[in-house]
């Protein structure tokens, strides 16, 4: 279990991506992390867009960056939920700040975006959403993952196995 010891935050709300949140749940999980479902403190139980329902471990505004060492930041329209509390967006920002692995997967750019921490940064997502992320100050480059200090993002489900790898090596090495 390469990650005993390991806190990994992985954030929840309304209508994420069901495998974008599960596959790295249960895949950290496995190689021994301790993974803490965070949500916004809108609900304790959130259902994805795909109806699987995940439970919250903690709210945002109970936990700090300095509880984990990683972030992970699920896609679906979760995202655009997340970036409306501040706690959330703390977290974010805060976790970069200080080093920790920050991962985002999807649409989860948008909440990168909202913390401010793109600019200068090279990432990928979801096509859709390459605008927003360059007007926030990003490079944007299409590739299934991609690796900019601690902040590793991926563009879409398909691209897990590559994401949860890059986590994974990340997080082995920190």
């Amino acid at each position: 279990m390469k990650l005993q010891g390991k806190k990994v935050a992985i954030l929840a709300e309304t209508l994420y991506q069901d495998l974008e949140l599960w596959y790295p749940l249960l895949r950290l999980q496995e190689e021994g992390a301790q993974v803490t479902v965070v949500g916004s403190g809108n609900a304790q139980t959130y259902t994805g867009k795909f109806g699987y329902p995940v439970m919250v471990d903690k709210n945002a505004d109970q936990v700090q960056a300095a509880d984990f060492d990683a972030v992970i930041i699920p896609g679906g329209y979760a995202p655009d939920h997340l970036r409306r509390y501040p706690a959330v967006v703390r977290l974010v920002r805060e976790a970069v700040e200080q080093g920790k692995i920050v991962a985002a997967i999807c649409h989860g750019g948008w909440l990168l975006a909202s913390a401010k921490i793109l600019p200068g940064r090279t990432v990928t997502a979801f096509f859709a959403i390459r605008d927003d992320l360059e007007h926030a100050g990003a490079r944007f480059v299409d590739q299934e993952v991609c690796i900019d200090g601690n902040l590793i993002t991926s563009r879409k489900p398909e691209d897990l196995p590559a994401f949860l790898r890059a986590i994974i090596g990340a997080l082995s090495t920190a």
